[in-house]
């Protein structure tokens, strides 16, 4: 790999065949957020669908498995794997993915939302044999090619990433090979054990980026450094998941409860440390801080959920699921849309809309089910969703397809 070169002109006319000038396959966030925002909308609309019963369910994976995984490795892990490669080039100075390359991982990870819908008479479970080998090669390429960037620059402080997306690419595989066996207890336990990994990730890069964002949106002189409580966070969470894990899969006498609402108690106190009343009038920063709130609050519900008849487990995983990682990567997706094609982080007042409606959508899922019923909660989150990231959609589509505005590479 060549060391970027962030001032290199974009040429006047770009010819279609010159896959590496096409706006789209400058940086891995373009195809990723845009792939991400699609299957966000068309993945949860058909699942609102089955719920209502207006679409039929034909194959031969169960339909909680398929929303499960599509929602956590297809849409978050999509989101993951395009914030890392682009955030890599800004940390390394070493250019990241691009081209014809990335148009083939991106391929790769499209390859796998189809395969769960190919019919094969001849052989038995052939579209989750399909979808397995696709994600394997995108996780596999994704991993190799971010290992690449920070092992070249030595960038040991995020070599930390690298055992995370790995975790997540084998909890993947070992998903589909469950639910090809057709063992769905077992393919649940690992899916919320992929998303207490994803937890781990989110309050990673949360420490990093919440503080400066927040300084930097405020205008503040200095950061909210939060160095001992980031290591206790890190170390927790391992637990945490760790022992989350065992108890599912290997000892079932193992309560992780108190483990999660340790963790969760780190959340909030970092949480409370960082804010600022100023927040509120950015939405750019609500909706991160939010959403992070969101993630003490979901695993206190976890926590909660292993002595309470009345806080069911899913409903509280939701608080996170949508709230958490759900909202944070609209916002996310939205801010890293502007900042890395050289727009203003001003946004259109109905991104603010979106960002509420992910949040109450959360609520009404996690919280709401024993009040108006599961199947209204259900229906109508998803509903909020779906608006949500058709406004997201509506605004980030000429952002993602289109070159930066100041004319440079990116």
């Amino acid at each position: 790999m060549r060391a970027i070169n962030l001032t290199e002109p974009m040429p006047k006319k770009v010819r279609f065949y010159q896959i590496s000038q096409w706006p789209i396959w400058m940086l891995a966030f373009r195809p990723y957020f845009l792939g991400a925002g699609l299957l966000a909308v068309l993945s949860i609309s058909y699942w609102l669908l089955i719920l209502t019963g207006h679409a039929r369910w034909q194959l031969t994976m169960p339909a909680t498995l398929w929303h499960a995984h599509e929602m956590m490795f297809g849409f978050a892990g999509a989101v993951a794997v395009g914030f890392l490669l682009t955030a890599a080039q800004t940390w390394t100075g070493v250019a990241s993915i691009n081209g014809r390359k990335l148009m083939l991982l991106t391929l790769a990870w499209l390859a796998a939302r189809v395969a769960f819908f190919i019919i094969s008479a001849g052989i038995e479970n052939f579209s989750l044999y399909a979808v397995l080998l696709f994600q394997l090669l995108w996780w596999l390429g994704a991993i190799m090619a971010l290992a690449n960037m920070l092992l070249k620059a030595g960038n040991k402080n995020n070599y930390q990433f690298l055992p995370m997306l790995s975790a997540l690419c084998v909890l993947n595989i070992i998903y589909l090979c469950l639910a090809i066996e057709q063992n769905m207890l077992l393919a649940l336990a690992v899916v919320d054990t992929a998303v207490l990994v994803m937890t781990l990730l989110v309050g990673v890069v949360a420490g990093r980026v919440l503080p400066f964002f927040t300084a930097r949106g405020l205008g503040l002189a200095e950061q909210v450094r939060t160095p001992r409580l980031d290591k206790v966070l890190l170390y927790s969470s391992l637990f945490a998941v760790a022992l989350y894990f065992i108890s599912q899969l290997f000892i079932a006498s193992v309560n992780p409860s108190w483990a999660l609402a340790v963790v969760a108690v780190v959340h909030l106190i970092r949480s409370l440390l960082w804010w600022n009343n100023q927040i509120l009038k950015v939405p750019l920063l609500w909706s991160l801080h939010f959403s992070y709130l969101a993630l003490g609050l979901g695993l206190a519900l976890l926590a909660l959920s292993f002595y309470s008849s009345v806080i069911l487990f899913k409903d509280a995983l939701h608080m996170i699921t949508i709230g958490t990682i759900g909202m944070m990567i609209l916002a996310m997706m939205t801010r890293v849309s502007h900042g890395h094609t050289g727009r203003p982080l001003t946004i259109p007042h109905f991104m603010a809309v979106a960002f509420a409606l992910v949040l109450v959508a959360a609520i009404i899922r996690s919280l709401l089910p024993v009040v108006i019923g599961p199947h209204i909660a259900w229906q109508l989150s998803a509903v909020l969703w779906i608006v949500a990231f058709l406004l997201f959609l509506l605004h980030c589509i000429p952002i993602l397809t289109r070159r930066r505005v100041d004319g440079r590479r990116g």
